[in-house]
């Protein structure tokens, strides 16, 4: 195996493949007939998705198939084939490199199903709103239908769904672990993430005839090894943070060998305070404080940093986690330690006769190859064979321009940091003008506002470490919690002129700002927060406090609800300098792990004191990898070392009546729920929230209720038969 580089070549500065005479094409092709007007016999890489083709830089498939095409590639794309028949994947024939599969823009189970398991009739990425269109579990589906039309032609996994799926995982619709996507699928390498700079290179390679199972060095990929190469040293994941009680003190005089289970209770504490040093990070220090200090009997200084070029990380088995959930959370933290490129290491973990091989996350793109990313000829339409139909997602996104990728929020429910990174990726400034030129000069309908100028989250534009160093030893898997990281830039500056140069384009109106809102890191720059408020709200303000309480706000990784109302005073503060009367509509999320039903009413009570009414409820949504689907499975807390100290217990809401009256507490003024909270209040003990007024969460039963719960009562009641009377015939004396 080749050393994994820290180094790539920039993504534009490849030699170009022959075909790059033939292009651009006005839209990929979907059909022979239009690869017959292109002049193309054959194409060189067919993309296969689950989404309906838009040719807009907010897809998939359309920017995968792009960036590949200015590469000089034929790219062809098979757009929601009928899985049930295998024709359907050989319509624009055998691809000369190989097939790239993706599930689409959404996991394919969590379009399909609500967070309560019941089956979608709709579908935002199909034309015409149609649900049905894709498989479950696409990219397995998609996969074996792509062997079984061409056997010999190799397959790569790809998106979102093949991201969160690369190692064992709870699969929630099951309610077991699954293991690799790569295992079940038979896909002969996985991509995860934005994977331009892995797909280009991988592309190139296969061009120049290198057979995909010898590419084993790209960033950013996953693939199943059967055995481990040479001049690699394994380091078992317990000597980076121990599960578990701490055993017997081993001999220090005994070798170790690779894959012991050594005081790994030690050595993590040792490697820890390392980790603080080398980042110079006060609150990761703080993080040690009143943690049980042990003397290292051996510490294993390679632990702590090592080469990523030849050290990887052994995970406990795909058998270990699904037989201990202890080891299963164990692997979500250190999963969830190796995330940052600059010092992540490759993990491994056994499943069945096979090692799954993850490399460290890619290099994230500089300004100028996003850039280059989004300044690809997109037609910004639909594929003119859907006709007339409309596509939702399409609808909601045609006049809106994404300015970044990434997030370092760390909520644990989200699994944007899983699949993009927690390192901002920005666009240049005039790359972001550019593209809202293109939208009002080529998008039809346009009537001068842009509907959103954003990303993941809608401030962290231009937002980044304020050392290189620092950023590339850090390990925290959140920069703003528990608190705002000192050594985060916090200036809006750059998002703040963003905006104003917008809004004074020729041709736009008005520039509003839709994506969510880290309210704590806003409140750190006023002048950002009065721009956005003066100019850039359309009446409402969605923010996401998630939660009142500080119990389920610390599973989340989210702030207090100070912020909130910091941020509050702010918004109104604005809004009526600007003589505007605009309102903050919060956010909030049921029955997440670590909410408990004394939570919720104390959320209920938070919302009528705040006069909320909330009309649409985000129930958890348990997503693979994620941390809050770690902690909804095992009940076990992955944001803390998993020894001894770490006892606690975490509640999941996991029954339909749990889940049922956690929603129930948010829409406290929906009289269908009344009845509900009733009978959960009086269960509590908190009867004294029954009544009317501003001091009660719910009314008590009105007259007509009592009479009816009276009859139910009765009619309930068992009718005791009588029992027939003894004889009073006095017994004959004989």
């Amino acid at each position: 195996m080749a050393a994994i580089s820290d180094n790539p070549t920039p993504i534009f500065d490849y030699p170009k493949y022959w075909a790059e005479c033939l292009l651009p094409a006005p839209f990929l092709p979907m059909s022979r007939e239009e690869m017959d007007q292109l002049g193309w016999d054959s194409c060189d890489v067919i993309l296969v998705t689950g989404d309906a083709y838009v040719d807009h830089p907010s897809f998939g498939m359309a920017v995968i198939g792009r960036v590949l095409e200015a590469q000089g590639y034929r790219v062809g794309i098979i757009s929601q084939p009928d899985w049930r028949n295998v024709d359907s994947f050989k319509v624009l024939g055998k691809p000369n490199l190989y097939f790239g599969v993706t599930a689409g823009n959404m996991d394919s189970m969590i379009n399909r199903y609500t967070a309560d398991r019941r089956l979608r009739h709709d579908d935002a990425y199909t034309a015409g709103d149609v649900g049905g269109k894709r498989p479950d579990r696409a990219v397995t589906v998609y996969t074996q239908k792509c062997r079984e039309a061409f056997a010999d032609v190799p397959v790569v996994a790809c998106g979102i769904e093949a991201s969160l799926r690369r190692l064992a995982h709870y699969d929630y619709w099951s309610e077991t672990v699954k293991r690799s996507v790569l295992i079940d699928s038979t896909a002969d390498i996985l991509l995860y993430g934005n994977a331009e700079r892995a797909m280009i290179e991988l592309t190139h390679r296969l061009a120049k005839g290198e057979q995909i199972r010898e590419i084993t060095d790209l960033r950013g990929t996953a693939f199943m090894c059967r055995s481990i190469p040479d001049g690699w040293r394994e380091i078992d994941s317990t000597s980076v943070d121990q599960p578990g009680r701490l055993g017997k003190p081993k001999n220090p005089y005994e070798m170790s060998q690779p894959g012991d289970n050594a005081d790994a209770k030690t050595i993590r504490i040792n490697a820890r305070k390392a980790e603080t040093c080398s980042s110079s990070n006060s609150n990761a220090a703080l993080e040690l404080e009143g943690e049980e200090q042990l003397v290292s009997i051996v510490p294993d200084t390679q632990a702590i940093k090592t080469d990523p070029s030849s050290t990887y990380i052994r995970m406990p088995s795909f058998d270990d986690v699904v037989a201990d959930p202890v080891l299963y959370a164990h692997a979500d933290r250190i999963f969830h330690r190796e995330t940052n490129p600059g010092n992540a290491r490759p993990l491994v973990q056994k499943q069945g006769r096979n090692d799954i091989w993850v490399n460290p996350p890619p290099i994230p793109l500089e300004t100028e190859e996003l850039d280059w990313v989004f300044d690809q000829p997109y037609k910004r339409v639909p594929h003119p064979s859907y006709g007339d139909s409309k596509i939702p997602a399409y609808e909601m996104i045609r006049f809106s321009v994404n300015i970044m990728r990434g997030c370092f929020g760390g909520c644990t429910f989200c699994s944007i940091t899983e699949h993009e990174g927690r390192i901002i990726q920005s666009r240049s400034e005039q790359s972001i003008l550019s593209e809202v030129e293109k939208i009002r000069d080529m998008t039809p309908g346009f009537t001068g506002v842009i509907s959103d100028l954003g990303g993941p989250t809608a401030n962290m534009y231009r937002l980044n470490c304020k050392d290189k160093k620092i950023e590339e030893t850090c390990r925290r898997p959140s920069c703003v919690y528990p608190s705002i990281c000192v050594n985060l830039e916090t200036d809006h500056k750059h998002t703040t002129q963003l905006y104003r140069k917008t809004r004074e384009l020729p041709g736009v109106k008005k520039v509003v700002v839709a994506s969510g809102l880290r309210y704590d890191l806003a409140v750190k720059d006023p002048e950002y927060v009065k721009e956005l408020v003066t100019h850039h709200v359309g009446g409402y303000l969605k923010i996401a406090p998630e939660h009142s309480e500080e119990g389920p706000l610390s599973k989340m990784m989210k702030p207090g609800m100070g912020s909130y109302y910091e941020f509050k005073e702010m918004f109104e503060r604005f809004s009526k300098e600007a003589g505007k009367k605009q309102y903050l509509i919060p956010y909030f999320i049921s029955a997440h792990p670590g909410s408990t039903n004394e939570d919720m009413m104390s959320l209920g009570l938070w919302l009528k004191a705040n006069g909320f009414r909330v009309d649409q409820v985000q129930s958890f949504y348990p997503s693979p990898m994620a941390s809050a689907t770690t902690m909804y499975y095992t009940e076990k807390n992955p944001l803390k070392p998993l020894g001894k100290n770490n006892s606690e217990k975490i509640f999941s809401a996991k029954s339909q009546e749990q889940r049922t009256l956690h929603k129930a507490f948010l829409r406290y003024h929906d009289p269908e729920n009344w009845p509900i909270l009733r009978k959960a209040l009086r269960r509590m003990g908190r009867s004294d929230l029954i009544g009317s007024g501003d001091g009660f969460l719910v009314p008590g039963e009105s007259r007509r209720e009592k009479e009816v719960m009276r009859r139910d009562t009765k009619k309930a009641k068992p009718r005791i038969k009588s029992q027939p009377r003894a004889s009073r015939t006095k017994p004959r004396r004989r």
